[in-house]
């Protein structure tokens, strides 16, 4: 059964509502972006203080037609999810409800088969050079998944979460990208700089001529500069929003 979307002009708002408007402009922006796949990928928001109650978009939904109220409110402890009438992807309920019910400092979570992710995720070598300012935003940032164990149902979804640790973003080795991060707002940022990243370093490996790879002390030093630039992130996330408000209302019913 699926979740009726809420009407922008009611009085009764559905909970999470804030929430639930910043993770469905994620879903937008995706798509205006490219980052979507058919029907498939999945962004998840934590909404508890311990995490296990997450907002995670419906099974099955292109993500043009996410809404706010569309979004599956879910508790990652409770066994009976997959049975819901409104039950979400079973590799969703695995990968997603394994990090929000082990790593209470996630909050959000993109997973996205993204063109110069993947690619990168199906080298040899799947490690990120610091070559650029966007690549050196990532430097030592980042954990490569080189154990494909198949679609992400649970334990598989537990198998990345100890991976994962302390990292936020890891390149799913043979599989796409996962970012995590503390708010929509700096996960979407970083899906976006991650793309791009990839597609500079894909880009440079196809003229065949040597990279020009930073030191490991300038490296690390870009990457410190770039996680201190006050409110990038929300900056970014905030004009997306505005954009989508004017464009694309309806991402708030």
């Amino acid at each position: 059964m699926a979740v009726k979307p809420f009407a922008r002009d009611h009085h009764t708002k559905p909970d999470y509502y804030p929430q639930r408007c910043q993770l469905a402009a994620a879903f937008r922006w995706a798509v205006r972006h490219d980052f979507h796949e058919s029907v498939a990928n999945h962004f998840s928001l934590a909404v508890s203080d311990d995490g296990s109650k997450f907002l995670m978009n419906p099974n099955a939904r292109h993500f043009t037609r996410i809404t706010a109220g569309s979004l599956l409110l879910i508790d990652a402890n409770d066994k009976a999810t997959l049975d819901r009438p409104d039950a979400p992807d079973p590799s969703a309920w695995g990968l997603h409800g394994s990090i929000h019910r082990n790593l209470p400092q996630v909050r959000c979570i993109l997973h996205a088969h993204t063109t110069y992710a993947t690619v990168l995720a199906s080298l040899e070598d799947s490690s990120l050079p610091p070559i650029d300012q966007n690549t050196a935003r990532f430097y030592n940032r980042l954990v490569i998944d080189e154990d494909f164990g198949g679609m992400a149902f649970e334990e598989e979804g537990e198998r990345c979460c100890r991976l994962l640790g302390e990292k936020r973003i890891m390149i799913m080795g043979n599989h796409g990208l996962l970012v995590t991060a503390p708010s929509v707002a700096q996960a979407y940022d970083d899906l976006y700089y991650f793309e791009k990243a990839a597609k500079n370093y894909i880009k440079a490996l196809m003229t065949r001529r040597p990279l020009r790879v930073l030191s490991d002390e300038i490296a690390e030093k870009t990457a410190r500069q770039l996680e201190t630039s006050p409110n990038a992130a929300d900056c970014h996330f905030s004009e997306l929003m505005a954009i989508l408000d004017a464009t694309e209302p309806d991402y708030k019913d």
